[in-house]
């Protein structure tokens, strides 16, 4: 039987990495809670915008995909789902809405991660919704010859269950215990329950809704501005390298989760920055448009697109950031690289 003793982690001395991530972390999470108390019709702004993106993103680390104005009209709820693709993007969509507006309801137990996980398939022709997995599976990997071999094999189906409740009910004892800080046990209750593998399909999908959840529970809002998932989808390798690093002899309760955690919290800090940027873009004084998609692509290093710009300025319409690109582009100031979905851009 697989043991979860988080009060193993109250005397882990955590290394200066992990330590400064945590500090930067709370401090912006406190200055970042003023801006929004103080501004909270501008910085609302940035939640759709957010919800998109993390609709958008987390299906597509699955590979479950459809088109940028498709996502848009089903985030809005103006068209109707075509495809399988599509139903389980919508379920999507309600399970995240759900986590925004109820997130204090709803409590870290099998019941309510199965009622979540029910919601995810509501649509769709699958009849797993809601049900713990019922056959094994297991996470492979692909050689660079094509073959493939099994890199981690989760619990057994018939231990599923009863794990699901131990590992919620030991992150709740240690987060009311408080020996650790919840930014290190969140990281470790999302691996624990990717190694468990719950679920026949969605269990990636569900982790980032859980990660979520658990931001909001212990105050980090930063999920509701920011997508973490798309952050997540952007460093994928990362993300897929520290999950693997993370859970070798997890089975044995032998396995170290130091590089997951690593990587949870530079995602979390990295969403903390966007939106610290994002927000002093939004209550910038100066009106002019132009003057506002100039002052952003000043900060950018590189190449960057419209979707960027349309991301980072929530204020303006898509057809306003079209006009100040092509005035941009007629001034001499951006080039433009590219052509149609590859189109991109560079400062001159």
């Amino acid at each position: 039987m697989k043991i979860f003793n988080y009060s193993q982690y109250k005397n882990v001395t955590w290394d200066n990495e992990i330590l400064g991530y945590i500090s930067q972390i709370h401090e912006y999470k406190g200055k970042l809670a003023n801006i929004e108390y103080k501004n909270k019709t501008k910085i609302n702004k940035l939640v759709e915008i957010a919800k998109i993106q993390s609709i958008e993103s987390s299906n597509k680390i699955e590979g479950i995909v459809t088109t940028s104005t498709r996502i848009k009209q089903i985030c809005e709820n103006k068209t109707t789902p075509k495809n399988r693709d599509e139903k389980e993007i919508l379920g999507y969509r309600d399970v995240l809405n759900t986590i925004h507006e109820n997130y204090e309801f709803i409590s870290i137990n099998s019941s309510y991660i199965l009622q979540l996980h029910r919601d995810l398939y509501k649509f769709s022709e699958k009849s797993i919704g809601g049900k713990f997995k019922n056959v094994q599976n297991y996470i492979s990997e692909t050689r660079t010859d094509g073959s493939s071999f099994v890199r981690f094999q989760p619990l057994e189906p018939y231990e599923t269950p009863d794990a699901i409740d131990r590992l919620c009910e030991e992150f709740n004892i240690a987060v009311s215990k408080e020996y650790v800080d919840p930014l290190i046990l969140i990281p470790i209750f999302v691996l624990d329950f990717l190694c468990i593998h719950p679920f026949n399909d969605g269990n990636g999908r569900m982790s980032r809704l859980l990660t979520l959840l658990l931001l909001y529970k212990q105050e980090y809002s930063v999920g509701k501005f920011i997508s973490i998932e798309k952050i997540i989808e952007e460093t994928k390798n990362r993300y897929y390298d520290s999950l693997q690093s993370s859970s070798i002899n997890w089975i044995d309760g032998k396995n170290n989760p130091t590089e997951f955690i690593k990587y949870m919290l530079s995602v979390i800090l990295k969403a903390y920055r966007d939106l610290e940027e994002r927000a002093n873009i939004l209550l910038e004084k100066k009106s002019k448009a132009l003057t506002q998609v100039q002052d952003i692509i000043n900060t950018k290093i590189g190449k960057f697109t419209k979707s960027e710009i349309v991301s980072l300025c929530p204020t303006l319409s898509e057809t306003t950031i079209e006009r100040c690109l092509k005035e941009l582009l007629n001034k001499g100031l951006i080039k433009k690289h590219g052509d149609r979905k590859s189109t991109y851009y560079t400062r001159n």
